[in-house]
């Protein structure tokens, strides 16, 4: 092993325990060792107070930043990562859960994401608004599209800035195709399947019109499952919403005009509207962080120190991230 893995590792090592030993003076100071070995799937999640208020109920600011999509492998622990499906799952869930959430906030900053993700989320809210009977109002941050707008759809009221970023409601999916660079330099693939479509989006080589086809109606069910969340999600009939959703984008000014928004104004604006909805004053304002757990921690570093020296070129993640053909509700610019 070189140098500088092992120093990488040392470091890794070092900050694990510094860790270890900021949790232990922190447990021991408030007695709360219980925490510190806490791994109950209901203790995951603590409160942080964002803006104190009269103490007679909570309204949860939960964000969604970052691409909508699921992540399989773990992140190191150097790694920032903008997004976790499951983790927001998690926490949209506790928030449903606790009778003291009033009401809850999620602010979306996304460019959209993945079909089942996006799918998950918008589900779990109109869950949340039947069973609990608790608001739930979206705040659109500089760009909320397309996934963004899908999770935001169901939502009792939704806010966006004037210049904010939203719309291009639709489905994509995308490949390249590389058989004429391919041609030129003398690769090919040799392929053995057991049907004439295993193979469907090759990049090897063009696609065939009943490919097209296939891949059209797919696109096509999922579509018109975007258009009927608009339409039942803020009161709109159907033709209406494939006039809009088209794939183009609108300023949030333009989504406020055209029914796709419901107030302009920033996060701000949507908890004090929030709070005079509920009717109970100046109710606090809490996030949720993870709580540090040993076991959890842990585990993740040993994943993360052994996946790095198994795989240091992350072939295994390439593999992961195939050609493979996936349905997405998200903008793209480029």
């Amino acid at each position: 092993m070189s140098s500088k893995r092992w120093i990488a590792l040392g470091l890794a090592f070092a900050l694990f325990f510094l860790s270890i030993g900021i949790s232990a003076l922190t447990t021991t100071a408030t007695g709360q060792w219980t925490g510190f070995f806490a791994i109950d799937e209901e203790e995951v999640w603590a409160e942080k107070i964002v803006e104190k208020g009269n103490g007679k109920g909570k309204i949860v600011v939960l964000n969604v930043n970052g691409v909508i999509q699921e992540r399989y492998d773990a992140p190191s622990i150097f790694e920032t990562v903008t997004y976790n499906h499951r983790n927001f799952l998690s926490m949209l869930r506790h928030a449903s859960e606790d009778h003291l959430v009033d009401g809850i906030i999620i602010r979306v900053n996304s460019p959209g994401g993945g079909v089942v993700e996006s799918a998950e989320i918008h589900d779990l809210i109109v869950e949340i608004q039947d069973e609990f009977r608790k608001p739930v109002y979206v705040s659109m941050a500089s760009l909320a599209a397309s996934g963004g707008y899908y999770i935001a759809a169901p939502a009792d009221k939704i806010f966006a800035n004037e210049a904010t970023i939203t719309g291009s409601l639709g489905v994509i999916m995308q490949s390249i195709n590389i058989s004429e660079l391919a041609e030129t330099y003398g690769i090919r693939t040799e392929t053995i399947k057991s049907g004439v479509h295993k193979d469907i989006m090759s990049p090897m080589r063009e696609m065939t019109e009943d490919e097209r086809r296939i891949l059209q109606s797919i696109i096509d069910d999922s579509y018109e499952s975007f258009v009927e969340v608009i339409a039942n999600g803020r009161e709109m009939e159907r033709g209406k919403v494939r006039e809009l959703a088209d794939g183009r984008i609108y300023s949030g000014k333009q989504a406020f005009e055209l029914g796709l928004v419901d107030e302009l104004g920033n996060l701000n604006r949507a908890i004090d509207i929030m709070r005079a909805d509920i009717g109970r004053g100046e109710l606090d304002v809490v996030k949720y962080e993870a709580r540090f757990s040993f076991p959890s921690f842990l585990t993740m570093t040993t994943q993360n120190i052994i996946s790095r020296h198994q795989d240091p070129l992350g072939l295994k993640q390439l593999v992961r991230h195939s050609n493979s053909p996936s349905l997405m509700y998200l903008y793209k610019a480029e």
